[in-house]
């Protein structure tokens, strides 16, 4: 006669989870039960959409010049720490071209969000928000270039910015007459009129050995708003007085905050185990994944 194996409880899938943790104190097993069954309003991080913003998205690139009072926590040493994690995750590269094609050129530094739902210049230059730049002529495209380029006519240094997460999307570093400028490059493309300019190039891109440290050093989680006002989550963070450190520098409002928690800490990697089968998303893996479709 053969036996059907039951199916293991939820009990015994997280004693297996600690056990091969190391999470051996009953007060260890406990945040990690209890962090497993919390209810909050999770969601996935969602991969960059196709945008003429800069803007749009998470702001990755700040990682790299990241203000300390950016990080929240009660302790200095746990923000300090976590601080210095972060900065490394991300990689700046300057380049001075000698001369770069202004068509290769397809977003902005500032946007609104109206803006932002383009992802062509194309796009944008015929929508309501560019209707009152008309170029029909090669006249009409130098005073419009030139509105937001003063400089242009005499071959002044263009200065642009890349991501790689970004894809190969290159972005104008310009602040005003984003209107002009985008329908300058359109007109451009479409009459093939080459237009060369030397050109100040940052490259920004992810850093294997970077995430490498932080997924090695923490449990890093995408938090909705709603948990830092829910009892269940808070006791669990300050009533068993965790080391941890919280980010919300990157988004636009209503986006998710990042939890660092330190994995020295057997309480706070429990903390972060539980989250993560709770249905928090994990940042490191969030980050790994636009770093392999670069």
């Amino acid at each position: 006669m053969i036996l059907s194996e039951q199916p293991s409880t939820l009990s015994s899938r997280l004693g297996a989870l600690a056990q091969r943790l190391g999470i051996i104190g009953r007060g260890q097993r406990q945040i990690l039960e209890r962090a497993s069954q919390l209810r909050l309003p999770f969601s996935p991080l969602l991969p960059f959409r196709e945008s003429i913003c800069w803007q749009d998205g998470p702001q990755l690139q700040r990682l790299i010049d990241l203000p300390r009072s950016a990080l929240s926590g009660p302790v200095q040493e746990d923000k300090a720490q976590a601080h210095a994690m972060l900065v490394r995750t991300i990689e700046v590269k300057e380049q001075q071209l000698t001369s770069f094609d202004l068509r290769m050129i397809n977003g902005l530094s500032t946007c609104n969000p109206q803006q932002a739902s383009h992802d062509s210049f194309e796009a944008f230059a015929a929508s309501e928000s560019c209707r009152q730049v008309r170029i029909i002529s090669y006249k009409d495209f130098v005073k419009s270039i030139s509105q937001a380029l003063p400089r242009f006519l005499a071959g002044e240094r263009i200065s642009l910015r890349q991501a790689s997460w970004r894809g190969d999307r290159v972005f104008w570093t310009g602040e005003h007459h984003s209107e002009a400028f985008a329908c300058a490059i359109a007109y451009a493309r479409r009459r093939e009129l080459e237009i060369n300019l030397p050109a100040e190039l940052s490259h920004y891109c992810l850093s294997e050995q970077g995430l490498s440290n932080l997924q090695q050093h923490y449990h890093v989680l995408a938090m909705p708003n709603a948990a830092w006002s829910d009892p269940a989550f808070m006791a669990l963070l300050l009533d068993n007085g965790l080391p941890y450190a919280r980010l919300s520098l990157l988004g636009g409002p209503g986006s998710p905050e990042f939890l660092l928690l330190p994995k020295h800490s057997a309480e706070a990697t429990a903390l972060g185990e539980g989250l993560r089968l709770a249905g928090a998303p994990d940042v490191v893996g969030y980050l790994r994944q636009l770093a392999s479709h670069a």
